[in-house]
């Protein structure tokens, strides 16, 4: 049997070894969990969130394994279903739920894959609170270090699918918290000037995992109307900060799965790409731009778009949210898309950017650097903002909180100084100081490089090659060094995201994993990255 080693069973993790039990062949299959439970996940853990979190993800988008997660939501009990505040007549396709009980169904699944694998003629071993702490690539195969500790036989096959990572936690310091996955779950916070830096969803989050040690969300019809405060909270006060100050639409209505584009198709790009580097962002925009013309005419000439270009556009889209109150224009968003949700009706051009980010990110590692600065500017702005839409819940919780007085935004504008000391988080603004009991930087998954893989023998191998991020084939696995063609499968999202920067997403985990799986079948693995274009 050929083994494979598969290191993290987060979603990644899981839809590989679903992907290797499609392939009915009996395989030797380990499986290495640095968390005390397997085929949970960091973002669905129990340890990392608390019930107040919601996956902006649902039933409707996530590729099924042995059943889809509705239905897996419908087998449970009510009982089971009432402690996160789920009744079962409420259940559908569209819903919003919390992290944690996606992670239960990830749990289920994955178990359901131990007994089905082995029912195939799998071996199959769990290492669970086991941490792979290092990797070597040989001709022979892959040698693996478990907490410190060599494996006594070498992998064909070794599948890195860590996930995000985020920095440690200082339980001695409960003044700042570099992530919100850096010990605030376990942290008392008290009733004092909370700073939290990103006003995306974890921001979002990170206030809610605050405000529910000093209060209650007073639910009507099961939904937020109003924030009771704790009598002895009266001192808490929170800020959400970011150099826009804005905050992120509530998740709109479209069809899904997702209609095909009309102008900027797949082979459309893949011929500007071949058409050479020079002026490649700007013969992209040009096409995004028809592309949205022809989907939504009337939103288009509201924001002249004609004579937008890649630079300006960004500001043409952000321009009704920088020109409003931050909290108003949410509660007028909130309206506008819980309407079009129960009239299931799609908004042309948000559903049109949507479709976009995909396809268009396959230009990113073709740009030169002063276009790839632009990009990050100005496009990729737009697309994050778009598919990063949170769930309506929160927006109604976050509203809540600003009609009790408790959470306000501050915009930190493009020059700013962040001074962490050992009591407070001091930020400064033009002639502005503001100080903080406690400081949250919730700004979201940074990317990484060869450095700062926490394989230190692997690491090494990969720095010999002169790369400063992993180069990686069709399938995922290694380009170099040549004894790591085709034998580690580099799935680690933050790892991914300078060639890729919108990968994220359930969706995505299960496209790399079925990628991955390709790996042990196939013979080669053909470049994703490709060096630009050079015209001569």
């Amino acid at each position: 049997m050929k083994k494979i080693a598969i290191i993290g069973t987060g979603p990644t993790g899981i839809y590989t070894f679903y992907s290797l039990l499609k392939h009915n062949e009996p395989l030797s299959v380990s499986l290495f969990e640095q968390a005390h439970e397997a085929g949970v996940g960091m973002p669905y853990s129990f340890e990392d969130n608390s019930r107040m979190m919601l996956a902006n993800i649902a039933s409707i988008e996530i590729p099924a394994i042995f059943s889809t997660y509705l239905d897996w939501l419908r087998s449970l009990s009510e009982e089971h279903l009432a402690r996160y505040g789920v009744q079962p007549p409420s259940l559908h396709d569209r819903q919003f739920l919390p992290r944690i009980l996606l992670g239960e169904y990830f749990r289920d699944q994955f178990l359901q894959l131990v007994a089905q694998a082995k029912k195939q003629g799998f071996e199959v071993e769990v290492h669970e609170s086991c941490q792979v702490t290092d990797l070597e690539t040989t001709s022979e195969g892959v040698r693996l270090w478990a907490q410190r500790q060599p494996a006594a036989e070498l992998f064909d096959l070794a599948v890195i699918a860590t996930g995000h990572v985020w920095p440690d936690e200082d339980p001695s310091v409960r003044t700042f918290f570099p992530s919100p996955w850096s010990g605030l779950m376990e942290a008392k916070i008290g009733a004092c000037k909370v700073g939290i830096m990103g006003t995306s969803l974890s921001g979002i989050d990170a206030a809610m995992a605050v405000v529910v040690q000093h209060g209650t969300f007073i639910e009507k019809d099961g939904e937020p109307s109003y924030f009771k405060l704790d009598e002895g909270s009266e001192a808490l006060n929170i800020v959400l900060m970011s150099r826009s100050g804005i905050l992120p639409e509530a998740d709109f209505y479209c069809p899904i799965p997702y209609e095909p584009l009309s102008i900027v198709t797949d082979d459309v790009v893949k011929a500007e790409i071949a058409a050479g580097t020079e002026g490649l962002l700007d013969r992209i925009f040009r096409l995004v731009a028809k592309e949205l013309e022809r989907a939504d005419p009337l939103w288009s000439e509201r924001i002249a778009l004609s004579a937008q270009n890649a630079d300006s556009f960004s500001d043409a889209y952000f321009a009704d949210r920088k020109n409003n109150d931050s909290f108003h224009w949410a509660e007028s968003n909130l309206l506008e898309v819980e309407r079009n949700k129960r009239d299931k009706h799609t908004v042309p051009w948000r559903y049109t950017v949507l479709r976009l980010h995909e396809v268009v990110q396959e230009i990113v590692p073709h740009l030169d650097e002063r276009d790839g600065k632009r990009f990050d500017a100005g496009l990729a702005r737009v697309f994050i903002d778009n598919y990063a839409a949170i769930p309506s819940q929160s927006i109604r919780r976050l509203l809540a909180l600003r009609e009790a007085g408790i959470i306000s935004i501050l915009t930190l504008g493009q020059d700013y100084k962040m001074d962490v000391k050992e009591e407070q988080t001091v930020i400064s603004v033009q002639q502005n100081t503001y100080e903080f009991d406690v400081f949250i930087d919730a700004r979201g998954q940074k990317p990484l490089k060869t450095k700062d893989l926490p394989f230190p023998t692997l690491r090494k191998q990969l720095e010999l090659t002169g790369d400063d991020i992993p180069d990686v084939g069709d399938d995922y696995t290694l380009l170099e060094p040549a004894s790591a063609r085709g034998r580690i499968a580099f799935g680690a999202l933050p790892y991914l995201m300078h060639d890729q920067p919108f990968v994220q997403g359930i969706t995505v985990c299960a496209e790399i994993g079925a990628a991955m799986a390709r790996a042990i079948f196939q013979s080669e693995s053909h470049p994703r990255r490709r060096l630009p274009v050079i015209d001569i």
